[in-house]
């Protein structure tokens, strides 16, 4: 009795051990292929690179980015502001520091903007006639400013926004296929650094304050929607209307090319 009564618990004894090898062989099997599963489906899960690719053009120098298009507007809106603050810095600075930095404001983005519009025409990409919000605020800061407070207020403003737009020059030169764009950044790239330079030898720049600002990203402020050049496909939603100076500005604006000619047919 004794020994028929051991053989039903070895059998148990084996067909438990069976099933629990069982169980984690697929346990096992189960790790692994879910992985593969459920990554499957998350290759692009914002649809991220999907709209970057639809937002990218062609066209005759190379294929033109969405971070391009953006660059050439942001070019063109430093221009619009820092040129007026320039001429502001020549006639208002009390030292000769901060006219000379006002003279190569006026100077650099004079240049600048003539290239960037020049770039904006041949590649179909529309840009605005006056400076954004923050911008105007700017002017209106540095207008209202006097003597040594305006010396310091131009100096830091001009500053923090170079900075800022540094890393922006520095991305797009090292990422774009589009040889006007590539050629711009260069350009900018020079006339930042060198606006830079002069700002800071001003000897008004408060270097503690402008880490703390430039590690703090500021609140984004809305750009024109993408706008493919018009021999490009496929074709994008037209711009919105940018905002436009500050009507009592005493200072002149570059013109405006917010509709280009099209493009020649040489490169």
């Amino acid at each position: 009795m004794r020994a028929r009564s051991r053989h039903p618990v070895q059998g148990r004894g084996i067909f438990s051990g069976t099933g629990v090898i069982i169980v984690g062989l697929t346990a096992t099997i189960a790790a692994l292929v879910f992985p593969i599963w459920s990554y499957a489906d998350r290759s692009d899960p914002t649809g991220a690179v999907n709209v970057l690719s639809a937002q990218t053009v062609s066209t005759r120098y190379g294929p033109l980015s969405a971070l391009d298009r953006d660059f050439i507007v942001k070019v063109r809106l430093a221009g619009l502001w820092e040129l007026p603050a320039g001429e502001m810095a020549e006639e208002k600075g009390t030292t000769a520091a901060v006219r000379t930095a006002g003279q190569h404001l006026v100077d650099g983005h004079a240049a600048l903007d003539a290239h960037v519009r020049s770039v904006a025409t041949q590649l179909g990409v529309p840009i605005p006639d006056g400076p954004n919000v923050q911008q105007q605020q700017w002017l209106a800061t540095l207008t209202a400013a006097q003597g040594q407070d305006f010396d310091r207020e131009f100096a830091n403003i001009v500053r923090l926004a170079h900075g800022r737009v540094f890393s922006v020059v520095a991305q797009v030169r090292a990422g774009t296929q589009n040889t006007l764009v590539r050629e711009l950044a260069d350009d900018a790239n020079t006339t930042v650094l060198d606006h830079i330079k002069v700002l800071e030898a001003t000897g008004y720049v408060d270097f503690s304050t402008l880490a703390r600002q430039l590690a703090v990203t500021p609140s984004p402020v809305a750009s024109p929607p993408v706008v493919a050049p018009r021999d490009a496909s496929p074709l994008l939603p037209s711009p919105t209307t940018s905002p436009t100076p500050s009507p009592s500005s005493p200072y002149t604006l570059p013109p405006a090319t917010t509709s280009p000619p099209p493009a020649s047919d040489s490169p």
